[in-house]
């Protein structure tokens, strides 16, 4: 912004030329000869253009300012004084950069602002009557920059916004000029620059402190001691509450104010509106988006679901109702709603993704599954997406609940950079209780039970972490598990491939018993690893192979706890192990087989199936070949 200094010598000879510009003489008082013993500033004061005076003693704070002096000396000046109501209506559209009035103008670079504003309303040499003004005239003030003059309609004058500023009464005679009232103030070109440069400084505080409907969320940002946090560099995107969200927010949860309102659970609401970097409401997308807010499991960033299908939409409750209001240091999105801290739950109704999967929850008006996952958790739900309910079968006429319980670890929040491969226990059980495994598997993205992916992973709530999966995760049996895990691919070969007279797949993959085989419907399966057959000498043809792989049975589903030392349990095959605990070394158990061969160790144990269960051995188990 320019520097101003008001020197009336100054003014007065770069004002001479102008008396031409207005077709009168720099002689004529404009009275037609009558003395007047008032000036330019008396007849302010005398006219209550109180607005008018105080914002002239306002500028004169700034050292080099003296413009009462000035419109108190000689003149002649034509001053086009803004009425107390113009200068009103300046006010309030000033409020946005932080002007609640004129003792706002408080600094320097605010005094000069006010002072170009004011200079800009003063023609020096020449006491212009109205009849002096031209239709498209233009005259350039003491402030530099030129106005131009309008008779239709009546008399108005044109500022640097194009707008015209109305004569409400013309000709009002000073001592040292003549004064014309109008009905708003001008603004010069370089006012409108400086108040743009103004705008581009203001933070996203400055932003909601000059925006009256946002004055409940400036007192919340307050009572958090957050004012801070949002006038840092960020950048920063705040979905800004309006004063009727938070009203609602505080009736709904029981609250007279936000002073009422817990501090921890305060910061984390607010920090819920906030996302890390600048993002314009054409940069948003259908999709999830990590809010500041700590409220997540083990202080994990909460997640957004923003919904651009028909407008722009926040975890399913909150409507963006104006957008992109840009601050030096971020972008608010005004939303009529306060945006709470969403559980598992929430999300899911939240995301129309997840529309399928909700109906099978609350069916028949089921509250098992929303209540436990509304409640504090932690929880991990692998949820699938409408297309996998779409394309489900249950083939095996599975209960539909417990389907729905596999997809579901309770105790844990398993987000997707801590996952591994590795087996987890879901809530989903067999028909004796246990809770069934899921295998998970790394190596490329994230699966479990080897079909079914995530599409999208952590989306974090306050009481666990979604997953969202394309496919349901039916009731694993035996053969689930050993086709999922690559460290049974061996197994898997010798199952289907080397073995084709036997249907050990169809076999282990039974749910029900019958067949008229007498067969336990459940199974434990002794798994070698494939380590474990690659310490073979090398495989044997189908016939052995085929009676060393149901000695690796055992009929019932005989989990660790079921295990105690010396027991020695039946195989398929026909010949007993012998199970010794503890084991030695890093062994879970020590087996014997059939053969009599020691040093065969258990290395994991209960990779629980809906039909059996799997314990996992480093070596292959030979039985009696000569029985």
């Amino acid at each position: 912004m320019k520097k101003i200094y008001y020197n009336l010598k100054t003014l007065l000879l770069g004002g001479l030329s102008l008396a031409f510009a207005f077709g009168c003489s720099n002689d004529d008082d404009g009275n037609g000869g009558t003395q007047i013993e008032s000036n330019i500033v008396e007849v302010a004061q005398a006219s209550n253009l109180t607005s008018l005076v105080a914002a002239l003693t306002a500028a004169d704070a700034l050292p080099s300012s003296d413009l009462i002096g000035t419109l108190s000396g000689n003149g002649p000046f034509t001053v086009f004084a803004p009425t107390d109501a113009a200068f009103s209506n300046l006010i309030n559209d000033l409020e946005v950069y932080g002007f609640s009035s004129l003792d706002d103008f408080d600094t320097d670079a605010e005094r000069e602002l006010l002072a170009e504003i004011l200079a800009y309303h003063v023609v020096a040499g020449v006491a212009a009557q109205s009849t002096d003004l031209s239709d498209g005239g233009t005259v350039t003030t003491v402030q530099g920059e030129s106005i131009t003059t309008r008779l239709s309609g009546g008399v108005s004058i044109e500022d640097a916004t194009s707008t015209a500023a109305n004569v409400v009464t013309a000709d009002v005679p000073a001592s040292n000029g003549v004064v014309h009232v109008i009905d708003k103030v001008l603004l010069p070109q370089a006012a409108l620059d400086a108040l743009a440069a103004l705008e581009a400084e203001q933070t996203i505080v400055d932003k909601a402190l000059g925006n009256p409907d946002l004055s409940a969320l400036v007192d919340a940002l307050t009572e958090a001691g957050l004012v801070g946090t949002l006038q840092g560099d960020g950048p920063f995107t705040v979905f800004a509450p309006t004063n009727d969200a938070f009203a609602t927010f505080l009736s709904v949860n029981g609250f007279t104010g936000v002073e009422d309102v817990p501090d921890e659970v305060l910061t984390q609401v607010l920090l819920n509106h906030v996302v890390s970097g600048a993002v314009l409401s054409t940069q948003l997308s259908t999709g999830y988006v990590s809010s500041l807010s700590t409220a997540g499991p083990g202080g994990a960033n909460l997640s957004l679901y923003i919904n651009t299908d028909g407008g722009v939409e926040i975890n399913g409750i909150s409507t963006v109702s104006t957008a992109d209001v840009e601050a030096s240091n971020g972008v608010i999105h005004i939303v009529d709603a306060v945006i709470g801290l969403p559980t598992i739950v929430d999300h899911a109704t939240a995301n129309a993704s997840f529309s399928s999967l909700v109906g099978a929850l609350t069916d028949g008006g089921n509250t098992t599954f929303t209540d436990l996952l509304s409640s504090e958790g932690p929880f991990t739900v692998f949820a699938p997406v409408n297309d996998a309910f779409a394309a489900f079968t249950n083939p095996n006429g599975n209960d539909i609940n417990n389907v729905l319980s596999n997809h579901v670890v309770s105790g844990a929040a398993a987000f997707s950079s801590g996952l591994s491969n590795s087996y987890i226990s879901t809530l989903g059980t067999n028909a004796d209780g246990d809770a069934l495994s899921a295998y998970i598997n790394t190596d490329a993205g994230v699966t479990i039970n080897g079909s079914s992916s995530v599409v999208v992973a952590d989306v974090v709530a306050t009481n666990g972490v979604i997953h969202a999966v394309e496919e349901v995760i039916d009731i694993p049996t035996v053969v689930t598990f050993a086709t999922a895990d690559p460290d049974f691919s061996t197994l898997v070969s010798a199952l289907t491939e080397l073995t084709p007279g036997t249907d050990f797949a169809g076999i282990l993959s039974r749910t029900q018993g019958g067949n008229g085989d007498g067969l336990d419907p459940d199974f434990t399966v002794f798994a070698p690893t494939n380590a474990a057959f690659d310490a073979l000498a090398s495989i044997p043809e189908e016939s052995v192979l085929t009676q060393v792989l149901l000695h690796h049975v055992v009929s019932g589903n005989v989990r660790s706890e079921d295990l105690t030392d010396g027991i020695m349990p039946a195989t398929l095959e026909g010949d007993m192990i012998t199970i010794n605990l503890p084991g030695t070394g890093e062994n879970i158990a020590d087996v014997t087989d059939g053969a009599g061969n020691t040093g065969i160790g258990i290395i994991a144990v209960d990779v629980q199936a809906g039909n059996g269960v799997i314990h996992v051995l480093n070596q292959v188990m030979i039985p009696d070949t000569n029985n």
